[in-house]
């Protein structure tokens, strides 16, 4: 009933972590190997028998759409080996699957990003396409491939009851990989071919974020905005918002109050509140800052761990600490729980 189709090179770190937390949820493993020089193949072999070989072109998605032909089933999961299966909740994925009402749905899964920053490891929660009737769906792009309905029509999707911590986004699998020079350099080769998509664009943005080079990152980004776009595609809301981090990394302050023009359209995410926070917090408008803080602080949950709780808690304890109202300040950072900066912080005022 479900395939897992997976591709992979050079993956002897994950991929038996990978296959071990998936393995007894699906009814068959695809695996191919787009030239490991490893023992990736051979891990692969403990855990199925259709292991195949794919000369390498430089397009995800003809590797994805051949690993797609080789399963049996009809309704196929998709992971990479970076990726491990937390909760998986097969009652329910079969329920999905057996819908008929659903053969030409997405199924959306979880994936928690395992990211680093100064103050270590944090977690960014995001919802992914990943399964998907064959029948109906294939690939296309040749880097950061997109599901496409084979009848081109747009279609619906639909959260599922599966959740994977994704480790590909640490600096040690990025140095390990060199993952980001990879995914520009097929990026800027898929803008030669179609320099009309905002998508690449934006893709290129990221990519360029992640290699803190905030300058370049912000003229990509600048790029995708000048399309015309809709502003509720999750993908723009990413862009919208990491491009005001790339202008305040960049130490374009006055620049990202821009972005108070999209409040409007994204009232309803923590994320931005937050990110308009920062950018009233780097141009002096204290009380605006603080009041974004705040209002992140309604929402039940958000994208970035502690958004909703502590990080926003100890954004308000240092404005109160910068304009020298310490014991306000204390009053948030104990808001703050075991969040280390903050901890420090109050050590700091008692000594």
């Amino acid at each position: 009933m479900l395939s897992l189709c997976m591709i992979v090179k050079n993956e002897e770190k994950n991929l038996k972590s990978c296959l071990s937390k998936v393995a007894a949820f699906v009814d068959e493993i695809i695996i191919v190997d787009t030239g490991s020089i490893d023992n990736t193949k051979i891990i692969a072999s403990q855990f199925t028998d259709e292991i195949y070989d794919f000369k390498w072109c430089n397009d995800f998605s003809k590797a994805r759409n051949f690993s797609i032909c080789k399963a049996s089933k009809d309704w196929i999961l998709v992971l990479d080996a970076d990726e491990f299966v937390t909760d998986f909740f097969r009652d329910n994925i079969d329920k999905f699957i057996k819908n008929s009402l659903n053969k030409n749905k997405v199924g959306r899964i979880q994936r928690i990003n395992i990211m680093e920053d100064s103050n270590g490891n944090k977690k960014y929660t995001e919802r992914v396409n990943r399964l998907f009737n064959r029948n109906y769906f294939h690939y296309e792009g040749i880097i950061h491939e997109q599901l496409i309905a084979l009848d081109g029509k747009t279609y619906e999707t639909e959260i599922i009851d599966i959740t994977v911590d994704h480790l590909g986004y640490t600096e040690e699998a990025l140095n390990r990989t060199d993952k980001l020079k990879r995914n520009i350099g097929l990026l800027k080769v898929a803008v030669k071919n179609d320099s009309e998509d905002p998508y690449l664009y934006f893709q290129l943005g990221k990519s360029y974020y992640m290699l803190k080079d905030y300058k370049t990152s912000a003229l990509y980004f600048e790029k995708a905005l000048s399309f015309q776009l809709d502003f509720k595609l999750e993908y723009v809301e990413d862009l919208v918002e990491t491009y005001g981090y790339s202008l305040i990394n960049n130490g374009r302050y006055s620049e990202s109050l821009i972005l108070e023009n999209c409040l409007e359209v994204y009232s309803k995410l923590p994320d931005f509140h937050f990110l308009l926070g920062l950018i009233y917090m780097n141009n002096a408008k204290f009380t605006q800052a603080i009041k974004c803080f705040l209002e992140c602080t309604k929402f039940p949950y958000s994208k970035v761990e502690g958004i909703t709780t502590y990080i926003s808690y100890y954004n308000v304890g240092v404005i109160y600490d910068v304009l020298g109202f310490g014991e306000k300040a204390m009053e948030y950072y104990k808001m703050c729980g075991d969040y280390e900066p903050a901890r420090n912080r109050i050590k700091a005022q008692l000594n």
